[in-house]
C-alpha cells in the first residue's frame, strides 16, 4: 500500500509557519502547486484550516527537515510508517481445508432434507462446493450415495451458524406461508371453542325483616346499658 501524506493543506499550512523550507518544496511534499502554497503564506488561502504537524504525526522527521533547509533542492520524503495496515483481501469464494472436503457431501445432504428452501447458489456459498455436485445429490446420483449421511455443517465446521441462518432467511423471505393443512392442525370451530357447560345462577335476593333488625338493635343497645350499670357499681 502505498504512503499517502494525511492532509496534505494543513501540513503545508504549518510547514510555512514553523520551517524556512522553499515553496516548491512544500508544494512538491504536499501535492500542492507552488502558487497555491504562496497564496497560504501571503494569507490568501487556507485561513481557516489549522496547521497540522507532520513530525507529531510521524511523517517527517526533524533531520529531514532540517537537511532541506539546508538543501533547497533536496526533496522531502516521509517517514516510514512504525506500523503497518495490511492491505484488505478481496472475497473470493469459501476456501475448505484439505481434511474436511470429505465431509462436504454429507454437509450438502444435511442442507437439502432440513432446509430446502435454500438455493444451489447459497449452498455453495456455505460449504464451498459446485453445483453440478449439489444436483449430483438431491438426484441420488453422486458416486458415494449410498454411503452419505447427513452431517450438519455448522457442526463439521463448514461455516459458522450465523452464515446459516443469514442465508436461510434470506431464502424464506420470498416463501410464502404455510397453509394449515401443512402444519398438520385446524382451526376449531367457535361452537368448540365456547365455553358452554358453565352456567351462572343469579342468587335471589333475600327479603329482609324490618321488624327483626330493630329487635336486635334494641337487644344490643339493652346489654350495653346493662354493663355501664355494673361498671358504676
Amino acid at each position: 500500500m502505498a504512503q499517502t501524506l494525511l492532509m496534505p493543506k494543513a501540513t503545508a499550512v504549518w510547514l510555512v509557519d514553523n520551517t524556512a523550507l522553499s515553496f516548491d518544496q512544500i508544494a512538491q511534499f504536499c501535492k500542492l502547486h507552488p502558487l497555491e502554497v504562496k497564496a497560504i503564506a501571503d494569507g490568501e488561502a487556507a485561513q481557516g484550516i489549522k496547521g497540522l504537524d507532520p513530525i507529531a504525526t510521524g511523517q517527517l522527521s526533524r533531520d529531514e527537515i532540517a537537511r532541506a533547509e539546508k538543501d533547497p533542492n533536496h526533496k522531502l520524503k516521509l517517514s516510514e510508517p512504525k506500523v503497518r495496515v495490511p492491505d484488505s483481501k478481496r472475497r473470493g469464494p469459501r476456501y475448505t481445508p484439505v481434511s474436511k472436503r470429505q465431509d462436504r457431501p454429507n454437509a450438502i445432504l444435511w442442507l437439502v432434507r432440513n432446509h430446502p428452501e435454500l438455493k444451489d447458489a447459497q449452498i455453495s456459498r456455505l460449504v464451498g462446493t459446485t453445483k453440478s455436485t449439489i444436483e449430483q445429490i438431491r438426484d441420488r446420483t453422486h458416486w458415494n450415495s449410498t454411503n452419505l449421511t447427513p452431517m450438519d455443517p455448522v457442526t463439521l465446521g463448514l461455516c459458522s451458524q450465523i452464515d446459516l441462518d443469514m442465508e436461510v432467511e434470506k431464502a424464506s423471505k420470498g416463501r410464502p406461508l404455510p397453509t394449515a393443512a401443512e402444519l398438520g392442525a385446524t382451526l376449531q370451530s367457535a361452537n368448540e371453542t365456547e365455553n358452554l357447560g358453565f352456567s351462572y345462577e343469579r342468587e335471589e335476593e333475600k327479603e329482609i325483616d324490618v321488624n327483626a333488625v330493630f329487635s336486635k338493635l334494641q337487644s344490643l343497645k339493652s346489654d350495653r346499658n346493662q354493663d355501664e350499670d355494673d361498671d358504676r357499681y
